[in-house]
């Protein structure tokens, strides 16, 4: 895509219906999200948090995995600022890529969108943002659409984890830990339409299953991510080479 119909698709009018379409698209996949938020607030409960600690953490951090791990670090005793900010910045290493990937819109936006959206960044409105550029483009109110979606939702899940603690002392208990994987397939599988994103798909799920085996802590994550970037990379330049 040339940097004249990025930037035209950008600034294009009609960004109200833009929000919406980015709120509105977000609505499935936020069911996914919900039982990580309820287990979130029950789990910040079970560390020793207060109810407005493990509220402001979602509020403040709005990072899944890294609170989960934060928390798991916190009831084992380990309060270290140093050692819990380490650990959750290599497990959010992956952000670096997605970060990459959307850098050639976000960056012609003024400094204030670019950090407003960058933390408002999760893996399932990145691909959300990915599969609107694919379609029609990239519109920044698109993206602030599902990240704002997606955050609310995480806040009040978390809140309504702490006060629902009390009855569901373990969410993912009732099997809604399968809500998650599945919400990822459905966004990944109509991403799929021809062979270099098939092979990619395969490359990445290949190295993260040897990964998680043979490499300690989240590491996998990051690997599968720099090894599929690479091939996708490689494919893209051989069939565009082919084509001149």
């Amino acid at each position: 895509m040339s940097t004249e119909m990025i930037v035209e698709r950008q600034f294009r009018p009609g960004g109200r219906q833009e929000f919406l379409s980015g709120v509105g698209e977000s609505l499935p996949v936020l069911l996914g999200v919900l039982p990580f938020g309820l287990a979130c607030g029950v789990m910040g409960r079970t560390v020793g948090l207060t109810a407005m600690e493990t509220v402001a953490m979602s509020v403040f951090v709005f990072a899944g995995s890294a609170q989960f791990v934060s928390l798991t670090m916190l009831g084992a005793g380990i309060t270290a600022p140093g050692i819990i900010i380490l650990t959750t910045l290599l497990i959010n290493l992956r952000h670096i890529l997605m970060g990459a990937s959307l850098a050639p819109y976000l960056l012609r936006l003024p400094l204030w969108w670019q950090a407003l959206l960058a933390f408002g960044m999760a893996d399932e409105t990145y691909a959300l943002t990915i599969g609107r550029i694919q379609r029609s483009g990239y519109h920044h109110l698109y993206q602030l659409g599902c990240n704002l979606a997606f955050y609310c939702t995480w806040v009040t899940s978390t809140a309504a984890g702490v006060y629902l603690g009390g009855y569901i002392p373990d969410p993912m208990a009732l099997g809604l830990d399968f809500a998650m994987p599945a919400m990822f397939l459905a966004l990944l599988v109509p991403r799929l339409q021809d062979r270099v994103g098939v092979v990619v798909c395969i490359v990445a799920a290949v190295t993260a299953l040897l990964g998680a085996l043979y490499l300690p802590g989240k590491w996998y994550i990051l690997l599968a991510g720099v090894v599929a970037s690479g091939v996708g990379g490689l494919l893209e330049g051989r069939r565009k080479a082919g084509a001149c």
